[in-house]
């Protein structure tokens, strides 16, 4: 299939704009060619994974963008960092990492991006809105803006993602087309109580069993009897994309692109058709706690990060109450809902409980645990998926309210009766 280029991407490619937007659009076309596009589009919006510093590869690319003195085309965000720019010095983060982490940070901001540093870009004041077509890193916060909001990105990987940024197009492929929007695979809901489907546990239970049976396919839910808040579709979503690699999924009558169940299929028939019961839900939970015994040394909360609201769901489990010394309590946010859940007053609970608090990064991300935190638990489906591997350690996973009461009893504890026949 040839690609056909307009005016603009070839005065990209012939230097016309610099050579930093050439080397850009170097990338993109070459991708292009490799997905078999037609052509390229427009974007009007970004959001950067390559924030995150893995190493010296990704720092030099950061850097020789910054110093051809490029700028971003459309708005753009920052998904989070390898390091707590302020508060780096209170977890094991070694100095040079932290250095590092800061420089590409530098370079990002240098190129016009926005320093956001949240990978729920979605929950910010920069949120795309239905239709939008943009270019979006991070799992998490693609299949939120795909599914939830219905804007259109593909899973641009680190990169990738900030030349799109620059040159403001990307090959005109997979999920930004309508056609390919469609559901694939029916995911039915048999007989799973009212009460489980209101508690907020379930939706990462049901995002990783999605993911499980979905794979990179466009999953269809049918038989949901609750309207999800926005945080519980966010939950759904990131352990989606962690176990499986769904970038978009429809709930009939909830997702904006799936009033009807055949809506959702664009009036095709589903290649696969899967129904999920009680015991269905209770095998995926299982698979989420890797730790055997109640020993525990840390609760983590906030992947994807925290929300305002989040903050407010908890402050209830924490009044009056104090974290057991052995077990330490920390939430993952950015610095914006920081600072307007303390606005809110509803860090001050949290303060007195003895949790802390840290911004811009995620555990996933930094170095910073030190190595005698070996138990964690977390409600966090994606944490549950990618600890285990990326940080040698073992999980635990439970609800919100779990989690609170295992940090006082300084051990596990779940209440297991939601999960009951």
């Amino acid at each position: 299939m040839t690609l056909h280029l307009s005016e603009i991407d070839r005065s990209y490619l012939d230097g016309e704009f610099g050579p930093g937007p050439r080397m850009a659009m170097r990338i993109i076309v070459r991708m292009a060619e490799v997905l078999g596009a037609e052509g390229l589009m427009d974007i009007s919006q970004a959001h950067i994974d390559s924030t995150i510093y893995l190493g010296e590869a990704g720092l030099e690319f950061a850097e020789r963008l910054a110093g051809y003195n490029v700028k971003v085309k459309v708005p753009t965000t920052l998904n989070v960092s390898a390091v707590d720019e302020h508060g780096w010095q209170e977890w094991d983060v070694p100095g040079d990492w932290a250095d590092k982490a800061r420089r590409q940070m530098i370079a990002y901001q240098g190129m016009g991006c926005i320093p956001t540093w949240t990978c729920a870009p979605y929950q910010t004041e920069h949120a795309p809105v239905f239709g939008q077509q943009i270019a979006w890193g991070e799992s998490n916060a693609i299949v939120f803006a795909n599914s939830v909001i219905g804007a259109r990105t593909e899973r641009y990987p680190d990169l990738l993602d900030i030349c799109a940024a620059i040159t403001g197009r990307v090959p005109a492929v997979g999920l930004h087309l309508t056609e390919n929007r469609a559901g694939s695979v029916l995911v039915r809901l048999i007989d799973i109580p009212l009460r489980l489907q209101s508690d907020d546990s379930f939706y990462p239970v049901l995002g990783h069993a999605l993911g499980k049976a979905a794979g990179e396919r466009v999953p269809v839910i049918e038989g949901m009897e609750i309207r999800p808040h926005e945080d519980q579709l966010k939950a759904l979503g990131a352990a989606a994309a962690s176990s499986g690699s769904v970038a978009l999924f429809h709930i009939v009558g909830i997702t904006p692109e799936a009033p009807t169940l055949e809506a959702a299929f664009q009036g095709r028939e589903p290649l696969r058709a899967i129904e999920v019961t009680l015991a269905d839900l209770r095998a995926a939970r299982s698979e989420l706690t890797s730790a055997a015994g109640d020993e525990l040394d840390m609760v983590v909360l906030g992947s994807p990060h925290f929300s305002v609201a989040e903050f407010q769901r908890l402050a209830p489990f924490l009044s009056g109450r104090r974290r057991h010394p052995r077990v330490e309590l920390l939430v993952t946010t950015s610095r914006a809902m920081a600072a307007l859940a303390d606005k809110a007053g509803l860090l001050a609970p949290f303060r007195a409980f003895g949790g802390r608090l840290t911004v811009d990064t995620c555990i996933l991300a930094s170095p910073m645990l030190p190595p005698e935190i070996q138990r964690l638990m977390t409600n966090s489906a994606k944490y549950a998926y990618y600890a285990p591997g990326l940080l040698k350690t073992q999980i635990v996973f439970g609800s919100t309210q779990d989690c609170v009461e295992s940090a006082v009893e300084g051990r596990v504890v779940r209440d297991e009766s939601l999960w009951q026949e």
